[in-house]
């Protein structure tokens, strides 16, 4: 019986488990995606932050010097792109760039996926934000893309060749970054994200869940086999061994157990009348 009754509530755990570990699994997964997007979204907005400072503070500062010299410090797009050089240095895994079509300097160049997220920006001019993650040697990284707006001061250096600064022509040539046009969509800002680390902490996270239910689990089937082996099968075994005398006509059986359960006692309440009854019955057939 006890065998039975374990193997029934085995089976009832187990798929309790896989009930609880998709429900654990799907759930800390998007915690993860989350966390990921959350990171994301904060390297976009520093970009911003580094890009407006740039054109605001920097900028000015340097406008007199660009006659002689072009100072790519200047240009928010390279501030931008800079910082995030430092922050590679030490987080090889998350990266930042100004994907452009057709950049004045060549390491701005779109590769062919960047390149499909711009032309996404340039189909859907309301498009805001996309995400999405790929594959890559490091392994699987959440990317986050907002498109980069021509502005009327981009103009001075990426409209025509001949409005260019000389400075900057001499560095870049002519060939490359001009034709740009007032509010057109020619790259994006993007940010890759690993998901190394937030699946790592996922994981750690769902082995600790499902570790301390199974636990749990195993305590419970625990308490249940005491519970019943002392409050059921141990009574019933004693009942029926003894029910097992008094039919052998063994005057000297003990009386019937009044441990166990309420239904058990019951039950040895009940058989202890019978015997009684029977007792009396055979008496009064010797007489």
């Amino acid at each position: 019986m006890l065998l039975r009754i374990n193997l029934i509530l085995l089976v009832a755990f187990a798929l309790g488990m896989f009930a609880i570990s998709i429900v654990v699994t799907s759930t800390l997964q998007e915690n993860a995606t989350r966390e990921v997007l959350a990171q994301a979204g904060l390297m976009l907005d520093s970009a911003a932050a580094i890009r407006s400072y740039t054109e605001t503070e920097i900028g000015p500062l340097l406008d007199e010097k660009m006659v002689t010299a072009f100072r790519p410090q200047s240009v928010p797009f390279y501030a931008a792109t800079q910082n995030f050089l430092t922050l590679h240095k030490k987080h090889p895994d998350y990266s930042y760039k100004e994907a452009t079509l057709n950049p004045t300097n060549p390491r701005d160049r779109a590769t062919d996926w960047e390149a499909d997220i711009v032309q996404r920006f340039r189909n859907d001019s309301a498009a805001r934000q996309v995400s999405g993650t790929r594959d890559t040697p490091i392994g699987r990284v959440l990317y986050m893309a907002r498109p980069i707006h021509v502005e009327t001061g981009c103009l001075g250096c990426h409209g025509l060749p001949s409005a260019a600064p000389a400075t900057m022509l001499a560095r870049y040539g002519s060939d490359n970054g001009f034709g740009w046009q007032a509010n057109e969509i020619v790259g994006a800002q993007i940010v890759s994200v690993p998901f190394a680390d937030a699946e790592s902490s996922a994981g750690r996270v769902r082995r600790n869940v499902l570790t301390a239910i199974a636990a749990m689990l195993v305590c419970v089937l625990l308490v249940v086999n005491a519970s019943l082996y002392v409050l059921v099968i141990r009574p019933v075994r004693r009942i029926a061994r003894i029910a097992d005398q008094v039919s052998l006509g063994d005057t000297s059986a003990a009386e019937f157990p009044s441990g166990g359960g309420r239904e058990v006692a019951a039950l040895s309440a009940s058989f202890n009348r019978m015997r009684k009854s029977l007792d009396k019955a055979l008496r009064m057939l010797g007489d």
